[in-house]
């Protein structure tokens, strides 16, 4: 609100003798406080109204036309700002460095779709997210992919979500938002680049299920653990599984698992105990290896910092290792401010980048070595059941389902006798 006010009072400046013209801005103007105030009302109510959904109502369509809302509103009218994904950025900026100011909008825009996940799943998922209901639209043609390739492409979603807090911790930037493929859409601005990878992943979304939100998205992975503690979530069945499959068959996401056979063998074996045994010893190994290879990493992360960069050119250019010289270096040397001051600058940054790179190292081992031990366990399961990780609650599963069907004739039925 204060920035909008500060940008009325003090307009942008003409240049009419030189010509000059301001660059377009990449980023949505500031808004008024009622405008904000709003959107967290929105977000509020489409959360809840999901929740309904999901956990009542349990149809699909309807939760199509919430999603169609979410992308119009969310994305296409808010050109995807304020959104729940960046704003993991901004809520570790504001974490690390005391005189980052975080706006209440983003604070609820990344708390609230968190706090519902963790009581009632990823309803954020199911109808609420303009970057998700984008790409269920899309599906028209699902197809699924292996197993192995599911787990493996997970596992960049990891990643990436360490990077992103890595980059905002040390104040290298926003990752997430510099390089959101449908934030470019919304805005119908940015690189070429970037707008073609967004074109990309649409195309992408005719055969397989929200690949940006399966195999990238940051805050799927935060939504993923919470939705795994939630007590009341989306469930396929209303009450008894018949064992038919078709749940798993139309799912598009690999988020149903498997019901056990009642043929197969129920104890484990003494070679499935050996694999998870092998598999938890392996687990320190895994984790120290991924602080190892992430502290190496740091100092290519540091480069990224326009301070260690600048830095870098600076010294390249005293030595005459460069010819000629870069705006910010020339900017840079006119300010008059010691090299050496700007060198130790650097290398402190470079500290924080190698321990933030061993931080991220060590999550990324920690992910990969639990992912082995829990392909390694097979616990049995009577029914097929929703992945509470995995699954975005699309209600797909309800509608293939025969006993979800049953119960629908029976409420119809109780429904006519009341009204006659």
């Amino acid at each position: 609100m204060i920035a909008a006010q500060i940008n009325q009072r003090f307009p942008p400046p003409q240049f009419t003798e030189t010509g000059h013209q301001l660059p377009h801005l990449t980023a949505p103007p500031p808004r008024l406080g009622a405008l904000d105030w709003l959107d967290m009302g929105v977000l509020l109510a489409c959360l809840a109204l999901a929740t309904w959904l999901v956990l009542r109502r349990r149809q699909r369509r309807e939760l199509m036309l919430l999603g169609l809302f979410s992308l119009l509103y969310f994305g296409f009218w808010r050109n995807g700002c304020v959104c729940a994904i960046g704003s993991i950025q901004n809520i570790t900026q504001a974490l690390f460095d005391s005189s980052y100011a975080l706006p209440l909008t983003v604070l609820v825009f990344g708390v609230l779709p968190l706090a519902f996940a963790l009581v009632v799943g990823r309803v954020f998922c199911a109808a609420v997210c303009p970057h998700g209901a984008f790409q269920d639209l899309m599906l028209l043609k699902p197809v699924t992919l292996p197993v192995w390739l599911e787990h493996g492409l997970r596992l960049l979603a990891y990643v990436y979500l360490g990077l992103a807090v890595v980059f905002a911790a040390t104040g290298g930037g926003y990752i997430i938002c510099r390089f959101d493929p449908f934030v470019q859409i919304f805005r119908l601005t940015g690189s070429l680049t970037m707008i073609l990878t967004g074109v990309i992943f649409l195309l992408m979304s005719i055969f397989i299920g929200r690949p940006y939100c399966r195999f990238l998205c940051p805050y799927g992975v935060l939504l993923g653990l919470a939705g795994s503690v939630s007590r009341w979530r989306a469930r396929i069945t209303p009450d008894k599984c018949t064992l038919c499959r078709r749940c798993q068959n139309e799912c598009p996401f690999n988020a149903i698992n498997k019901a056990t056979p009642r043929t197969l063998q129920i104890d484990p074996t003494p070679e499935d105990k050996r694999r998870l045994v092998i598999r938890c010893a392996l687990l320190p190994t895994v984790i120290v290896a991924g602080l190892w290879l992430g502290g190496l990493s740091g100092d290519s992360l540091a480069k990224a910092h326009h301070t260690v960069a600048l830095a870098e050119r600076i010294h390249l250019e005293d030595a005459g290792a460069v010819t000629g010289a870069t705006d910010a270096s020339n900017g840079f040397r006119a300010e008059g401010t010691p090299p050496e001051k700007l060198f130790a600058e650097a290398h402190a940054l470079v500290h924080r980048y190698v321990l933030a790179g061993r931080l991220c190292g060590a999550w990324v081992g920690l992910i990969v070595g639990l992912k082995l031990i829990v392909l390694a366990w097979r616990p049995r399961r009577p029914e097929f059941e929703t992945d509470a990780v995995r699954c975005v609650a699309c209600a797909r599963c309800f509608e293939h389902c025969p006993q979800e069907h049953k119960r629908r004739q029976q409420k119809a039925e109780i429904n006519g006798v009341l009204a006659s």
